[in-house]
């Protein structure tokens, strides 16, 4: 039972590891345009997948583009022309990282705006119940006798203290 539980255990260790999507005939036969390939796959966003690189993905049109940035590489072309081919022709939606510029401004920008908008919100909210927790002054003398007045109580002042 324990060598049968050791088995299943190391068989489930070795499966569980990263499936790499690239396919034997994919591979290029210069190792090193092979691991620029490689780099840049893990980059590049799969279109169909949305959360995994195309390095990772089984699906036909990831399998197309990691072909098409081979053919690029082969090609001649530097890393960044390579990423700015894809960008143009699939948009900046095909990088997993997105550049810090234009409308991607307002990506970057809107978590810090938010905490910021939060920490705003905790600081009037902390003033605001430190404010109301405060005790108020003492009424005055007058003020008193208003409020007893109004609630329809004697006053104590003219109230006789020999009855009890």
């Amino acid at each position: 039972m324990r060598r049968s539980l050791l088995a299943l255990s190391l068989s489930l260790a070795l499966l569980s590891g990263p499936a790499l999507a690239v396919q034997p005939d994919e591979i290029l036969p210069d190792a090193a345009q092979e691991a620029r390939a490689r780099e840049l796959s893990k980059e590049l966003r799969c279109l169909v997948c949305q959360n995994q690189s195309i390095d990772d993905s089984d699906a036909p049109l990831a399998k197309d583009l990691r072909l098409l940035v081979r053919e690029r590489i082969e090609a001649g072309d530097s890393n960044q022309q390579v990423l700015d081919f894809l960008v143009a022709r699939y948009g900046e939606f095909v990088l997993l990282r997105p550049t810090f510029h234009g409308a991607n401004l307002l990506l970057w920008a809107a978590p810090f705006a938010v905490l910021l908008i939060g920490a705003a919100g905790a600081v009037i909210a902390y003033r605001r119940r430190r404010a109301s927790t405060e005790p108020a002054a003492p009424l005055s003398p007058e003020e008193e006798a208003r409020l007893r007045t109004a609630l329809g109580e004697p006053d104590p002042a003219s109230a006789d203290l020999t009855k009890v």
